[in-house]
């Protein structure tokens, strides 16, 4: 089995710094791809309510064998249920359906400006990470400003926020404000959808040069950067390929060549206008 560092979050909770997503991951194969991926050695699994597969999740974690322990759990509290007691019954939801009595990381998934209601959210948040019913709590998809309101507003900062995050939206500066801040940065579509990013030749050359394929450049120049990353994949053997990514090292020139790939281009949406309920 890989072993796959950890992070230590600004609260003390490690988090292994590779994990399986599944987003995007089509009804009826969710089980079978988490239990490949626990199989292969991954230990975080990051799901969310608006994937509609936390059940699937949860019943590949109780076949597993795995003890609950050396799992790491994430999922995400959707648009629609923001405010405080919605979010209160939306976390048990997702724990019901998940088959646990917690999850060790809850996140916040949009901020939705537009409809004023992160602050009261993450109050409600901060009191589930009291219960116990996440060890830790953090956001995603949320921007200097409203991270900077979170600060003013409440007494904790968020442990993660997990971004759209890839060579051709590297996030520099949202990524300098999390180091400054104590937040980790986590990446969401890590290798942009499998796109432009893996057939460009720099990448192609860089992964000629290691051995490697284009896809495990990519992870290693997140895991390089610090950021904890995410990769999606249905097939066993890419599942492989993608936690392989701790036997070799890219060179700061390399890792300057694809941070250079940066064009500021987002694939999914504006987190500044996103409000799909």
């Amino acid at each position: 089995m890989t072993d796959v560092p950890a992070i230590e979050l600004n609260n003390g909770v490690p988090v292994p710094q590779l994990g399986f997503g599944v987003f995007l991951v089509p009804p009826g194969e969710t089980r079978t791809a988490v239990a490949t991926a626990l199989e292969t050695g991954y230990r975080h699994i990051d799901t969310a309510k608006a994937y509609d597969n936390e059940g699937e999740v949860g019943a590949a974690l109780a076949a597993s064998g795995i003890p609950r322990e050396e799992l790491f759990v994430t999922t995400k509290l959707w648009n629609a249920d923001q405010g405080r007691d919605a979010t209160l019954r939306a976390v048990d939801a997702s724990l019901g359906r998940l088959g646990l009595d917690h999850v060790d990381l809850y996140l916040i998934h949009w901020p939705v400006p537009s409809a004023d209601r992160y602050v009261e959210t993450w109050k409600a948040l901060e009191e589930i990470a009291a219960d116990g019913r996440a060890r830790a709590i953090g956001v995603s998809n949320f921007q200097p400003a409203h991270l900077d309101r979170l600060a003013a507003e409440t007494g904790t900062v968020p442990a993660v926020n997990q971004v759209e995050l890839h060579p051709h939206l590297a996030q520099q500066e949202l990524r300098d404000y999390h180091v400054a801040h104590g937040i980790v940065t986590e990446a969401w579509s890590p290798l942009a959808r499998g796109g432009d990013v893996l057939t460009d030749g720099t990448v192609t050359a860089i992964a000629a040069r290691h051995g490697r394929t284009p896809a495990q450049v990519v992870l290693r120049w997140h895991v390089q950067l610090g950021n904890v990353v995410i990769p999606k994949s249905v097939t066993p053997s890419r599942i492989a390929e993608n936690l392989d990514v701790f036997g070799f090292a890219l060179s700061a020139e390399e890792m300057a060549a694809i941070s250079a790939l940066d064009a500021g281009t987002r694939i999914g949406p504006d987190p500044d206008t996103f409000a799909a309920a």
